[in-house]
């Protein structure tokens, strides 16, 4: 029974996506779940699994192409049955022929498209690269590594000749691609959080030893108790949902002329990925613990690095925090994240010689950074809000005992 292999459904704030890899090809049996193809959105990649067991009969989009929202990738038949010469050749262009189950040396034109482009681009022979994939297929990985292979020393006669090395050594390689979906969408928001808002800042910095303090006291107990450890985002959630509490404003949003007042705390936690910086979201924060929280991130951190990360994972969010304190930024000016209207940067943790009652002491310092829209918050509320989480994060019993 033929069934057709659809594009994920894709939110509003979607408006389409890109194929990004075909992990099998026309004729590959295909058992149920089994991943089939990459679509690649502006935020995420998204999975497309088998319905059913059985095989791909036709490909209709290809890599590289756009496509729309539950719009036809491909054709897939259930069963066992494999397609015979006559089926194949009667596919459509984009679909190749059945692989052997003893194929010959590859070829180029045996590969994907995007295996194909990057063996076009390098000038390779594809039958002198080991593939990796099911059956002996070349990967994107094998290309690769294919090209970080050392490589083979020449034989003690001269058989570089010294023109060629002064070529080699003077050529000046350029390589042009295109950005990715996601690298486009964060260079479109940067632009908007530039030219779309009146964006300000506003500095401070806070004194960490109280926390550094306490997580040395019960971080062994508290990794026991929980299964997770103790790390300094907690405290700064928790921290920035008592500020947002007092500052409704910094916790609402822009829509036109409108302003949208949030009665829930969806706090974003930026974290790298491969493929770039994305904003997964703690919903509901207000009704976490420190313990729910790391929980919460640490998941997020191992969905972004495995790339599973979900379209639901991303979307919203009514403030955000950026620590570019492990990457060892002292001080930077976070970008808004549209339509919020506020960003926290937290920063590295540096030891600076600090005035206390009238003394030097060395304490663990780090800056903070808020960016505001100031359409919406005045100076005076946003110097506030930041002011709270400093006196929040200095003296932690507050956020416990809810002072």
């Amino acid at each position: 029974m033929a069934i057709d292999i659809k594009a994920p459904l894709f939110p509003e704030s979607v408006a389409d996506g890109t194929v990004a890899t075909w992990h099998k090809k026309v004729g590959d049996k295909v058992t149920r779940d089994e991943v089939i193809v990459d679509i690649e959105t502006d935020k995420v990649v998204l999975e497309v699994v088998a319905p059913a067991d059985g095989f791909l009969s036709q490909i209709i989009k290809a890599e590289g192409d756009t496509v729309l929202s539950q719009e036809t990738l491909a054709i897939f038949e259930t069963g066992t049955a494999t397609l015979t010469a006559t089926t194949a050749s009667a596919s459509a262009a984009p679909v190749a022929a059945v692989v052997s189950s003893s194929p010959a040396a590859t070829t180029n034109t045996d590969l994907a498209p995007s295996v194909r482009k990057a063996v076009a681009e390098n000038q390779l022979d594809a039958s002198q690269i080991a593939g990796s994939g099911r059956g002996g297929r070349i990967t994107k990985e094998d290309v690769a590594t294919h090209l970080s292979a050392p490589a083979p020393v020449a034989a003690p006669a001269a058989a570089v000749q010294p023109v060629a090395l002064s070529l080699a050594v003077g050529e000046r390689i350029e390589k042009r691609v295109p950005m990715t979906r996601l690298r486009a969408k964060v260079a479109e928001r940067l632009l908007q959080a530039a030219q779309g808002t009146a964006m300000l800042t506003t500095f401070n910095e806070v004194n960490m030893k109280p926390i550094m303090e306490m997580r040395k006291a019960y971080g062994e107990r508290f990794e026991k108790r929980h299964g997770v450890r103790l790390g300094f985002m907690s405290f700064f959630v928790k921290a920035a949902v008592e500020a947002l509490k007092r500052f409704p404003a910094v916790n609402a949003s822009l829509d036109g002329n409108d302003i949208v007042y949030h009665g829930y705390h969806d706090v974003g936690v930026a974290v790298s990925s491969d493929r770039g910086l994305v904003v997964p979201i703690v919903r509901d924060a207000e009704r976490m613990n420190l313990a729910e929280i790391e929980k919460n991130i640490l998941e997020y951190g191992k969905k972004a690095k495995e790339g599973k990360l979900s379209l639901d994972d991303i979307t919203g969010g009514t403030f955000t925090i950026s620590n570019g304190g492990v990457f060892g930024s002292l001080l930077s000016t976070p970008l808004l994240n549209p339509p919020q209207t506020a960003i926290l940067g937290m920063h590295k943790i540096q030891d600076r010689p600090m005035a206390v009652k009238g003394e030097v002491v060395i304490l663990p310092m780090m800056y903070l950074a808020l960016s505001y829209d100031h359409r919406l918050i005045d100076g005076k509320e946003a110097v506030s809000f930041l002011v709270t989480i400093k006196d929040l994060v200095e003296d932690p019993a507050l956020l416990l005992l809810d002072l």
